[in-house]
């Protein structure tokens, strides 16, 4: 006779596995007591101090989050054996990875899917969390909507972090630059990490591929390749979504906007002042030109601007601002990894590891493929 797995005190009867990680698997279950169809994540028993403590910042993350475009908890509680254990919300509807792979979206649907996903996360981003793992297989399609699932490495902005020291955890073809480097990671990691999910959505393919530090030193020395072809507003705006410096791109908030096609980006070329800066920047600035030999334009604007322009006065800029010294210190990161790689082959003595040498090794070490 099989015996029906049981938690909560008998409330919750837990059926097949829906899927697995590596700190836990989700089952589907039934909630006997208001009688609906939940989702239930069981974490591993066997959880290392600092995997138990990510996953009780799950349980603390999502409890204290509600909104439409987040998978919401139910209730959280631990078995007879302390097991831990989340309930929650089941979506039934598939990932935006399987959509990716079938080619079933149209650029319209990316849209609707982006301007979703940016509301949650303005939503997250305003409760001082940053999510960190924004990826096609944490994006469930739901018939409600779009909704941004696990929140197992999610950190408190300013808060306790549940890693080592400078220690990159995500996944390597979604990472934003600052996480490769070991830099402070903001919200503008997700924003950037959501360029990268609608960029493959729109195109077929991933963007980075290849194995952890090969993957994330891609990033470092090229941009994602945004082809003119795409439907507008996308080529500006996944541009803008992916620049390199995180004060460069939009907030999730301003992205909702874009995608809605309430705020006309910008030619890629063109950067909006306003009277005051312009008169400080040109004359600082004089005749440059910026990266492909493209001339930086600014055009001058009126004040008051328009309530959008106000809001986010330079969309795109991550080419325009890319300047000599951006593109010489991340060539001079691959130039210090690709020497390390040169020593060892070589039976050298190599030189005394640097910052950048101790993150990749990290990283190559911990971020999830």
């Amino acid at each position: 006779m099989h015996t029906v797995q049981t938690l909560g005190g008998g409330r919750y009867e837990v059926g097949p596995v829906l899927g697995t990680g590596g700190m836990a698997r989700v089952c589907r279950a039934t909630d006997t007591v208001l009688d609906r169809v939940v989702a239930v994540k069981l974490f591993r028993e066997d959880l290392d101090e600092q995997s138990a403590a990510r996953a009780r910042t799950e349980m603390q993350t999502l409890a204290s989050l509600s909104h439409p475009g987040l998978v919401s908890v139910h209730d959280a509680g631990t078995t007879d054996g302390s097991q831990p254990f989340l309930v929650m919300e089941l979506v039934e509807g598939p990932t935006l990875a399987a959509c990716c792979l079938d080619g079933s979206l149209t650029p319209e649907r990316v849209a609707e899917v982006g301007a979703e996903l940016a509301d949650a996360l303005a939503y997250v981003h305003g409760r001082g969390v940053v999510h960190r793992d924004v990826k096609p297989a944490n994006i469930l399609l739901s018939a409600s909507g779009a909704k941004l699932a696990d929140f197992g490495i999610a950190r408190i902005v300013d808060g306790a972090r549940h890693t080592g020291t400078g220690l990159t955890i995500g996944t390597a073809p979604y990472l934003s630059p600052e996480q490769v480097t070991g830099d402070p990671v903001t919200p503008a990691a997700d924003v950037y990490a959501l360029g990268l999910v609608l960029l493959e959505c729109l195109t077929g393919r991933r963007e980075y591929t290849g194995g952890p530090v090969e993957t994330a030193l891609a990033r470092l020395h090229r941009q994602p390749e945004v082809p003119d072809t795409l439907p507008a507003p996308f080529p500006a705006v996944l541009r803008a979504m992916t620049a390199r410096a995180p004060q460069d791109r939009p907030t999730a908030e301003q992205l909702g906007a874009l995608l809605r096609g309430q705020v006309v980006p910008e030619p890629a070329h063109t950067r909006v002042l306003s009277h005051p800066q312009a008169t400080q920047v040109l004359a600082a600035a004089g005749p440059t030109t910026g990266p492909l030999g493209r001339t930086r334009v600014a055009r001058v604007v009126p004040r008051p601007e328009p309530a959008a322009r106000r809001d986010w006065p330079e969309l795109v800029r991550e080419m325009t601002r890319g300047t000599v010294a951006r593109l010489a210190l991340g060539a001079a990161g691959v130039l210090v990894v690709i020497a390390a790689f040169s020593a060892a082959g070589s039976g050298s003595s190599p030189a005394a590891p640097t910052p950048l040498d101790q993150h990749l090794s990290e990283l190559e070490k911990s971020v999830s493929r």
